[in-house]
């Protein structure tokens, strides 16, 4: 099971106040915690460090959030990294730019350590708990194997990012029952993480793209379910 001693934090700011905050909040709280002060010196130090989670600001130089999100989320390895996003923009086109990146989640400053704090505890809660959970999951023509956050269609092997990953296996676990775009945040993201319902027609759309438009089904005006039919 994940704890803060065990659970790496990377933050990336070009703010020095803020990365002072942070770390000072995270080590207390028993995070093991390494900061980069823009997306190009994030992406360096996150092959070493390998984080647990990234809280990544958007607007900086030399490399952006957006950009850096991008790029990490091409890379395998980090598949099972969270990404958080701390930013001053709280347009809701921001926030849908950060999602269709592979963010988790999305935070605006003025950050509130606290409010963090109980946010990053439920990620390592979560972790903990999907560690837990069936391993494999064959339906619909696929198998999706929660140990090594693979997925396989027939003999093609997909990628998919974590939060990708955990939306289809949460659904894929329960085939043809729909769930709501709340039940599926609450449930995904978690009730403490405050994001947008168009978060999940989002993830929906890129994990369509990634196995195909069969297996999940739109239920207009309720939300979404695998379909097995």
């Amino acid at each position: 099971m994940q704890t803060p001693t065990n659970y790496k934090i990377l933050v990336v700011d070009d703010d020095p106040d803020i990365v002072e905050l942070l770390h000072y909040n995270l080590t207390r709280e028993g995070y093991e915690v390494a900061q980069a002060e823009n997306g190009k010196k994030a992406i360096e130090v996150a092959h070493t460090f390998k984080p647990n989670v990234i809280l990544m600001d958007v607007m900086m130089p030399v490399l952006d959030g957006i950009a850096a999100c991008r790029h990490i989320r091409e890379e395998n390895e980090f598949r099972q990294t969270h990404i958080i996003f701390l930013t001053a923009r709280a347009e809701e086109f921001s926030e849908v730019a950060a999602f269709d990146a592979g963010a988790d989640d999305f935070i605006t400053k003025p950050i509130k350590p606290r409010a963090l704090l109980s946010r990053l505890a439920s990620y390592a809660r979560r972790d903990a708990q999907q560690e837990e959970q069936e391993k494999v999951i064959e339906a619909g023509g696929l198998r999706i194997d929660r140990t090594s956050y693979t997925v396989f269609k027939g003999e093609q092997k997909i990628t998919l990012p974590k939060k990708e990953f955990e939306l289809l296996a949460f659904l894929a676990a329960t085939p043809n029952k729909v769930f709501s775009r709340e039940e599926l945040l609450n449930s995904v993201w978690g009730s403490d993480v405050y994001v947008i319902a168009r978060t999940v027609d989002v993830h929906i759309r890129k994990v369509r793209e990634k196995i195909g438009e069969d297996n999940i089904k739109t239920i207009k005006g309720v939300g979404y379910k695998f379909n097995t039919d």
